[in-house]
């Protein structure tokens, strides 16, 4: 059975953004995990514009390229992390949109989170851990927090996300739930014939 293949999205596409770093070591002990291959999604590679399509993408074809080329990329994979900054109590606006421009390709795969800010991002992650429940997705329940104790510094380049094992050993938790619901669901999927076409 291959590895199935889990997108790393992050959820950020502003100048100076924060959004990096924890992409990047997310995305490293993901790989070193070894339940996954590993794919790194930035927004910015998918500028789509404010969502103004005629009618939900479960419903109609998108007339926007780039759109079209997100929901093939989004259908190629079995699972996702998402990167998540807190504004405003809830997750960025180009992340949200992201979401909205696909629609059957995140059912039934599961979906994790890695959030910062106030409180750790973790109002933006239970938002958007409703708006996964809605496409049929399966938020996972572990995910990490980076608290402002370690975003400063972080942010300053005094350290690094990897130098704080006890988030070293969050993310492995996480990891593991993810690993368990990619392979369930991937299994499942298959059984009901609803793998991806783009795959």
């Amino acid at each position: 059975m291959t590895k199935p293949k889990i997108g790393i999205i992050v959820g950020s596409t502003r100048e100076g953004r924060f959004a990096d770093h924890p992409a990047e070591w997310i995305a490293a002990l993901a790989r070193d995990h070894g339940a996954f291959e590993v794919e790194v999604l930035d927004l910015r590679d998918y500028p789509m514009p404010f969502f103004d399509e005629a009618a939900s993408p479960a419903w109609v074809p998108s007339k926007d390229e780039t759109a079209q080329r997100w929901q093939k990329k989004i259908d190629s994979l079995d699972g996702f992390i998402m990167t998540v900054a807190e504004y405003n109590r809830g997750p960025t606006g180009v992340l949200k949109n992201a979401i909205d421009y696909a629609s059957n390709e995140w059912n039934n795969k599961p979906v994790a989170f890695v959030g910062y800010g106030g409180v750790g991002g973790a109002r933006a992650v239970e938002q958007l851990r409703l708006i996964a429940i809605e496409l049929q997705m399966a938020p996972i329940r572990n995910g990490v927090h980076i608290q402002w104790a370690v975003y400063e510094p972080v942010a300053k380049g005094e350290k690094k996300l990897a130098d704080f094992g006890f988030l070293n050993d969050t993310a492995k938790g996480m990891l593991d739930q993810l690993a368990w619901w990619t392979n369930a669901l991937k299994a499942a999927r298959a059984k009901d014939g609803q793998e991806s076409k783009a795959a």
